[in-house]
């Protein structure tokens, strides 16, 4: 049904399967409109834009549920000094958007958190691969977070949004994309998944797509799920992207801006076809350098840059007014093309592989008797130092309060930090708070390896890996060496788990630069066939499935066929890494460690609590700093769980809380019974009184001193030092306070008061 009302029209029609709603608002030359896109099973989501941020050259608002995501776009008209793009993606969430406050001292958002470090870079894989190769002019994508539901996740929103600003835009972009996240519920495939359905969830995968089903970006974790599965979900996602590709682009045809004209340096013609020049200088020393095997990673990176020097000197011997950063681009390019045309002739890499070989890996485990676990894990010339330190479950790691409303996560008892040091590369840099590429990184191997930890363990487990040496998948080696530090550190995991690169080499056909004529794919990748290829698709699991996944595509995507049998080497790869591991540690160490950490559940009645406590906590205080063990609140049995470094630290504290216990031991009191009990201190609202010398004052309230309405116990007379007849009602048994009471004895009483050890006074 189609209805006019004053400058508002509605329309409705189908394409291609899907129920596109669209609406469009005229405000002066403002056009306002929001698309609706139906999935086949699921919530549709809403773009939408004309209303914000009118000023950037590109805006849209992406909407699921009641979460919406608005993402702006800006570059500059003038060249950027870079030969590559500067691009920037910032994602932000304010506290604002879930109408919470932040909790910091300045009640503003201050550094950025690690959940928006981890969406920039899922914003930012999804869209560099289709900006033009030649557009290098400063461009910045910026998501803000407007309004967040804490059912539905901003992160595909946030690519929905940024893909359909960039259409609308001026700025010259090969795309849409369409992204979606695939969940695995109940062996069904699911479509945006909702919080509640994600920690359901077997499968985690995010999917973004261009159109004619190319794939440009995976990213995602599994609970080991079979590697079917995850092939299923990776074509069930790419087909439901294709209705969000459908309606950007029905966008852009309709609201979008021409696309700009912008220069680019022509590299031919330059100085007479500098190109052929350069490559007659260089091909043959090329040649030899990447098929001599006995070349490493710094070896070969001197011979090439020998090479380079050396060709430059010639050409400013032979030509005049040299460009010399134009020289260094066209040599660049003639060693990426030598490289990679060697790879199609002979099927051997530089190093001397065959496409489907590993490097040589070496593993060794419980390296350092002090530490809990330790492996270090060698694959050709990329080494990880890794180890495991296990705390008590106060030490697991504490969430930012929209980070769990987002994620629905609000502590992790797991949890892996990633380092790079400069050295790893032969560089010299600073260490200080790790970078994106660090939390990246450190992120995917976490998720590889989180779903072989087990959810009860009864400590905290931090896994640190250290790159030592670093030429290619420092991220698949940190989850193969945390593995072995795992099973090293005797965590029972389910099953060793490991991690392999998979790379790309395509060759495009000369009359259609968008099919791909040849390619070549590459298992276990060096850092030169990751720089110089087309794809780095890291992948992770046990034998039996996968547990993470991610692929960072730099072409303008990948048809499904290659995808499959990219997942197929990693598979294969994977295998033949797991059964090297198990040569060195095959399970989880069963003997412990003598400095393996031990905890205990310590079973405290009610009212002696307090005495375990000690004023302001200060016995516990005392027992951590004289034997490094920690006494907290177990919420699950209202008790107490003790954890201790090691044995002795155990028993010594055991020993102590024995003796805080057994000091001055109560004597038994009889429900019922009259006793005398001595006044130690007069306040406003009773007594306060003791029935033997080590007794802890406990209150009489002035409602149970006197049958009369007192307000004060100095209306009767009562101060410190007094003696008083009270009768003994048992503990409350909730808080285990005595029950005392003077007012049941002002009547007539038959029954004497008695002295603790039993005696009758009369």
């Amino acid at each position: 049904m189609i209805s006019r009302v004053s400058s508002r029209w509605l329309a409705c029609s189908t394409r291609h399967g899907q129920h596109i709603s669209k609406r469009r608002l005229f405000v002066g030359s403002t056009k306002l409109f929001e698309y609706t896109v139906d999935f086949s099973d699921r919530c549709s989501i809403k773009l939408s834009g004309g209303k914000y941020a009118r000023l950037s050259d590109g805006c849209a608002v992406a909407t699921l549920g009641d979460t919406s995501v608005m993402a702006t776009t800006v570059s500059k008209s003038t060249k950027s000094s870079s030969n590559f793009l500067p691009l920037t993606v910032d994602y932000r969430q304010k506290a604002a958007a879930a109408g919470r406050i932040p909790t910091n001292y300045l009640r503003r958002e201050l550094s950025v958190s690690e959940h928006e470090i981890l969406t920039s870079r899922l914003i930012d894989r999804s869209l560099r691969p289709l900006f033009p190769s030649t557009y290098c002019f400063d461009t910045q994508i910026m998501c803000n977070l407007l309004a967040v539901d804490g059912i539905n996740h901003p992160d595909i929103l946030s690519i929905n949004a940024a893909s359909t600003a960039l259409a609308l835009s001026d700025i010259p972009w090969n795309g849409p994309v369409g992204a979606v996240r695939v969940g695995l519920c109940d062996n069904n495939l699911v479509t945006n998944p909702t919080r509640r359905e994600l920690s359901n969830s077997e499968l985690n995968l995010v999917v973004v797509s261009a159109a004619k089903n190319l794939v440009i970006m995976l990213e995602g974790s599994a609970n080991n799920v079979l590697q079917q599965d995850v092939l299923k979900a990776i074509k069930f996602g790419v087909k439901e992207c294709q209705h969000i590709v459908n309606c950007i682009d029905n966008l852009q045809k309709e609201f979008g801006k021409p696309k700009r004209e912008f220069e680019t340096k022509n590299i031919d013609d330059t100085n007479g076809n500098l190109e052929t020049v350069i490559d007659s200088f260089c091909e043959i020393k090329l040649r030899e350098i990447f098929t001599n095997v006995n070349h490493h990673k710094i070896s070969r990176d001197i011979a090439v840059k020998d090479v380079k020097t050396e060709v430059i000197e010639n050409l400013k011997s032979n030509f005049d007014n040299l460009n010399l950063e134009l020289c260094s681009i066209i040599f660049d390019k003639v060693c990426k093309r030598i490289f990679r045309n060697l790879i199609f002739e002979n099927d051997t890499r530089c190093d001397g592989r065959k496409l489907d070989d590993l490097r040589n890996i070496s593993c060794e485990v419980d390296l350092y008797k002090p530490l809990h676990g330790s492996a270090l894990f060698q694959r050709g010339q990329t080494q990880v130092f890794c180890t495991v330190a296990l705390d008590s479950i106060d030490s697991a790691l504490k969430l930012d309060p929209m980070t769990i409303l987002t994620s629905g996560i609000n502590e992790k008892n797991f949890f892996l930090h990633y380092e790079f040091p400069p050295y790893a590369t032969n560089d010299i840099g600073r260490m200080g708070p790790s970078m994106r590429r660090e939390i990246g990184h450190g992120a995917l191997a976490e998720r590889g390896l989180r779903s072989i930890v087990p959810e009860n363990f009864p400590f905290t487990i931090r896994l640190t890996s250290e790159v030592l040496e670093s030429n290619g998948s420092s991220s698949m080696a940190s989850i193969c060496g945390g593995s072995l530090a795992l099973m090293d550190a005797g965590v029972p995991i389910s099953q060793p788990a490991a991690g392999v690169a998979i790379g790309l080499i395509t060759n495009y056909d000369d009359n259609d630069s968008k099919h791909i004529k040849d390619y070549r794919i590459l298992t276990d990748i060096l850092g030169i066939e990751d720089y110089l290829g087309d794809m780095d698709f890291k992948l992770a699991g046990t034998k039996k499935g996968i547990t993470a996944l991610q692929a960072d595509i730099k072409i303008p995507g990948l048809p499904l066929k290659i995808v499959m049998e990219a997942v197929e080497a990693a598979t294969s790869a994977k295998h033949k890494i797991i059964n090297i591991m198990n040569a060195t540690i095959q399970s989880t160490r069963k003997q412990k460690k003598d400095n393996w950490p031990v905890t205990e559940i310590l079973n405290v009645p009610i009212h002696k609590k307090g005495k375990l406590l000690g004023p302001g906590g200060i016995n516990l205080k005392r027992i951590m700093l004289e034997t490094g063990a920690q006494i907290s609140s177990n919420s699950e049995n209202d008790g107490f769980t003790i954890f201790a470094p090691n044995q002795d630290a155990l028993d010594e504290a055991k020993e102590t809380v024995d003796k805080l216990m057994a000091e001055k031991s109560e004597p038994q009191l009889e429900f019922g019974a009259i006793y005398k009990a001595k006044v130690v201190e007069i306040r406003e609202i009773g007594v306060m009184v003791t029935l033997y010398p080590s007794m802890q004052p406990t209150l009489v309230h002035n409602s149970q001193l006197d049958q009369r309405k007192i307000s004060h116990p100095s209306a009767l007379g009562l101060e410190e030092g007094h003696e008083i007849q009270i009768k003994y009602f048992g503990r409350d048994p909730v808080s285990g306070m005595m029950r005392l009471s003077r007012k049941v004895l002002q009547g007539p009483s038959s029954s004497p008061a008695r002295s603790i050890g039993g005696n009758i006074t009369k």
